[in-house]
């Protein structure tokens, strides 16, 4: 028998037991039989939906719900006793199904936490005792107990976070995740597992809901619930939380997952928001990717916050070096120049020591890189009309003799403005066509509107192959003469000789 013949033969026999269990009370040992075969480690997908069967079953037709009153001690009765056992044995097994999202595969773990929020979400419809407020309830307890999974120290939970973002989207198990986090907050210096899992999982929340009055809500019971997204707890919550994120001893990874949760989701909601600025102003010198995500986040300091800042186009031009091609942050380091250069009123030499870089690096680009370069120095061009000296300057140097100094850190002291873009117009011979049409833009006048790049940031060299192979080529004609005789063929030339 195959391994699979033999998974699928014990998945019936657990399903079978699990309606028997389902059907009678005679039948009562079924659980116990199936919970120790889960114990074993052994077929835990098919234990796991097994017990989520009996589990969710139970659930919705209240044979764990228990009627209490206050001073008055239950009456002990069989059928209470059996509530108690059934309760007791629930409470184990949400546990040890918690369990399996810990130290398994993959598969298994994200099962796991299906099954324990599918279970949170039952429990939540018909709660094991009577509620003052039903609408809304969840069981934070073993929501707590989801989330503790989530932000263990011992692995990366990365795929797990995944899976919990799908439930996210629903207004009260975002709150509630909110609400719970605080306390879940490591105060001193946990690892890099742990810091990397709560960050992850903070990227994947939102903090703002959006004003749709019919607002999601996970837990429907017998009509559509609505749920009000408390906004205002939620920053509270947030800034409690991200006060103790601020105190962690973070490393290189985690130090560039704060900056993009920062970025993404939390800066504008901060309660003092220029706290964050010495933390910006240190990260823009550790440089790579780091240096870029805190470019953005200075950006908008100056933008929103009116920080002042007077370095920061320094900071820029040295950003752009050969390696940034080769990150996944290109497209923010483009998207931010523009935006950082978009102003008319920049001195025309820092202007012009920004263009004379890009086209420098243009030389060594990937060929997607360089129809990007060739837009944006268009556009910086058509902003600072006096930069077209740069096109056609007799004498502003070549491949061997250029005036302008790329070593230079100040943009204003790298003499660009005495130099030419002979770079461009050496890209105009590139083997790719759409690079090289796209380098011509020199030899025509510029157009009034300026070019809007914003839709190739993201391109790659495969989209720039792809389009090249779609166009149409023309037929070209190989033969217009008829053959001679040097292109007869053999048996054509065995008749030119014999008679045959």
């Amino acid at each position: 028998m195959s391994n699979v013949e033999r998974t699928t033969k014990i998945s019936k026999v657990l399903r079978l037991k699990a309606q028997e269990f389902l059907s009678s009370y005679k039948y009562a040992d079924n659980l116990v039989d199936i919970i120790r075969h889960f114990e074993t480690g052994a077929d835990l997908l098919a234990c796991l939906l097994s017990l989520e069967l009996i589990f969710t079953n139970l659930l919705k037709e209240r044979q764990m719900f228990v009627q209490i009153v206050p001073l008055k001690p239950p009456e002990v009765t069989p059928e209470l006793q059996y509530k108690e056992w059934l309760r007791h044995i629930y409470e184990e097994c949400f546990n040890k199904i918690l369990n399996c999202c810990e130290s398994s595969p993959t598969k298994i773990q994200i099962q796991g936490l299906t099954t324990a929020m599918n279970l949170i979400n039952y429990e939540a419809k018909y709660p094991l005792e009577a509620k003052l407020n039903l609408r809304n309830y969840i069981p934070l307890n073993k929501l707590k107990a989801v989330l503790m999974k989530l932000l263990t120290s011992k692995e990366n939970t990365s795929h797990l976070i995944q899976k919990y973002e799908e439930y996210l989207v629903y207004d009260d198990v975002l709150f509630f995740t909110w609400k719970i986090l605080p306390s879940l907050t490591a105060k001193a210096n946990p690892n890099e597992f742990y810091m990397l899992n709560y960050l992850q999982l903070m990227e994947k929340m939102q903090v703002k809901r959006n004003d749709d009055p019919k607002a999601m809500c996970w837990i429907d019971g017998d009509e559509k619930l609505t749920f009000h997204f408390d906004q205002v707890k939620t920053k509270r919550y947030l800034n409690k939380i991200w006060n103790c994120l601020m105190l962690w001893q973070h490393t290189p990874a985690t130090h560039k997952q704060l900056l993009i949760v920062l970025l993404e989701r939390v800066l504008p909601h901060l309660e003092k928001p220029l706290l964050m600025t010495d933390f910006l102003m240190d990260s823009l010198d550790v440089g790579g990717p780091v240096s870029l995500l805190a470019l953005q986040g200075m950006f908008t300091m100056i933008q929103v916050h009116n920080l002042e800042y007077p370095n920061i186009f320094a900071k820029l031009y040295s950003m752009f070096e050969p390696e940034i091609f080769h990150t996944k942050f290109k497209a923010r380091l483009f998207y931010l120049s523009d935006l950082f250069l978009s102003s008319s009123h920049l001195p025309g030499a820092m202007v012009a020591a920004f263009a004379k870089r890009l086209a420098r690096l243009a030389l060594i680009a990937p060929s997607e890189d360089i129809i990007i370069i060739c837009m944006f120095i268009g556009n910086l061009i058509i902003r600072h009309p006096n930069l077209k000296s740069l096109l056609n300057r007799p004498n502003g140097g070549s491949a061997t003799s250029d005036p302008y100094i790329m070593d230079e850190r100040d943009p204003l002291k790298s003499n660009a403005m005495n130099s030419s873009l002979w770079e461009i117009q050496t890209l105009q011979h590139h083997v790719l066509p759409s690079v090289a049409t796209a380098a011509r833009f020199i030899n025509s006048p510029l157009p009034k509107v300026e070019w809007d790049f914003s839709k190739i940031l993201d391109s790659t060299g495969d989209d720039i192959f792809d389009k090249e192979i779609k166009k149409n080529s023309k037929l070209i004609v190989l033969a217009f003469d008829r053959p001679n005789g040097s292109c007869l063929t053999r048996g054509e030339k065995i008749a030119l000789h014999w008679n045959i």
